[in-house]
C-alpha cells in the first residue's frame, strides 16, 4: 500500500483538471491552501475555485488529505467495526456549475481511506465516481457521458459499469422528493477487491476519463442562446442539488463531522438557487421533458 503514490496522483489530477478548465473558461482559478484546526498533524488541503468566470458561474476542484484519532459517525455508521480507529482520508472532489442552462452541472470524486488500529492490519478502500446533472437534456450528451464512464471501467471487468451505474442511480436519489438528482454516471465505495494496485489503477482510470467525458458536452452547448426562462428553471433545479448535498451526501456529512474546512466542503453549492412551492412544469414543455425523458434511470448506451 503506497499512500505517497496515491497522494501524488491526486494532487497531479487536481492540477491537470484545473489547467484544462481554466483554459476552457478563460479565467484562472483561485488557489487556497489550508490546514485543519488541529494543525499540520491533522492534515489540510488545496482548494481551487472559480467564480463568475467566462463559462463557469462557479466551480471548485479540491484536494484534501486529512487525519484524525477517531472516525466521525458518518464514516463508521455503515462499518461499526471501525469505530474508534485512527484514520486518514484523501481525495479530489470537484463540482462545476456552468452559467449556460444548456450546459450541465457535473461532479467528480476520487478518494482513498485508511483506518488503523494497533496490532491489526489497516483497513483501506477507494471510492469515487462521476455524474451529470443537466437542466435541459440532450440524448447525445447523456450517451457520451455514460460511454466515457464505461470506457473507464471496462479494463477492470465487463460487469463493473452496470454495477457502478446502478449504484450511482441509487445513491444520487432524493428520497424526500422520490426523484433522481440527474442522469447518473458511476459511483462506487469500499473498493478493495483485487488488491491495492488494481483498485488504485481503477481510480486513476476514472479520474483520467473525467475531462474527456465532460468537456466535449460543454463545447457543444456553450454557445446555445438562453433567456430568463431557462435561467429561472436552472436555478429551480439547482435547489435539488443543494438539497441532496446537505441532506443525503455522505461526503458532505463526513467533512463537516470530521472538522473539515467548511468553505471547501460547501464549494459544491451553486451561487444562484430558487425554490417554489409545489411547482410543476407545463406538460410537454422543454422543462417537463427533463422529468419525463431524462431523469428516470435508463440504459444510455
Amino acid at each position: 500500500m503506497d499512500i505517497a503514490a496515491v497522494r501524488a496522483y491526486f494532487t497531479g489530477l487536481q492540477e491537470r483538471i484545473v489547467d484544462f478548465l481554466a483554459d476552457f473558461d478563460g479565467k484562472p482559478f483561485l488557489r487556497d491552501e489550508w490546514v485543519r484546526p488541529e494543525g499540520t498533524g491533522g492534515g489540510g488541503g488545496i482548494s481551487r475555485l472559480i467564480e463568475e468566470g467566462g463559462f463557469f458561474e462557479r466551480g471548485g476542484v479540491n484536494f484534501s488529505h486529512v487525519k484524525g484519532e477517531r472516525l466521525p459517525a458518518s464514516a463508521s455508521a455503515h462499518r461499526p467495526e471501525l469505530a474508534g480507529r485512527s484514520w486518514e482520508a484523501m481525495g479530489v472532489s470537484l463540482v462545476l456549475h456552468p452559467r449556460n442552462p444548456y450546459c450541465p452541472t457535473t461532479h467528480l470524486n476520487v478518494r482513498f481511506f485508511v483506518a488503523a488500529k494497533e496490532g491489526e492490519e489497516p483497513v483501506w478502500w477507494f471510492g469515487g465516481g462521476m455524474d451529470l446533472t443537466p437542466y435541459y437534456g440532450f440524448a447525445e450528451d447523456c450517451e457520451h457521458f455514460h460511454r466515457s464512464c464505461q470506457a473507464a471501467l471496462d479494463p477492470f471487468g465487463a460487469d463493473l459499469h452496470a454495477r457502478y451505474k446502478k449504484w450511482c442511480d441509487e445513491y444520487f436519489f432524493l428520497k424526500h422528493r422520490n426523484e433522481p438528482r440527474g442522469i447518473g454516471g458511476i459511483f462506487f465505495d469500499d473498493l478493495n477487491e483485487g488488491g491495492f494496485e488494481r483498485c488504485f489503477a481503477l481510480v486513476q482510470s476514472v479520474g483520467n476519463h473525467f475531462l474527456p467525458a465532460y468537456l466535449p458536452i460543454c463545447t457543444r452547448r456553450r454557445d446555445y442562446g438562453y433567456g430568463e426562462q431557462q435561467r429561472d428553471f436552472q436555478a429551480y433545479r439547482r435547489g435539488r442539488y443543494v438539497e441532496f448535498n446537505l441532506v443525503w451526501d455522505r461526503g458532505t456529512l463526513f467533512g463537516l463531522q470530521s472538522g473539515g474546512r467548511t468553505e471547501a466542503i460547501l464549494m459544491s453549492l451553486p451561487p444562484i438557487v430558487k425554490w417554489r412551492y409545489a411547482w410543476h412544469p407545463e406538460p410537454g414543455s422543454p422543462e417537463a421533458k427533463l422529468y419525463t425523458d431524462f431523469l428516470p434511470p435508463r440504459n444510455w448506451i
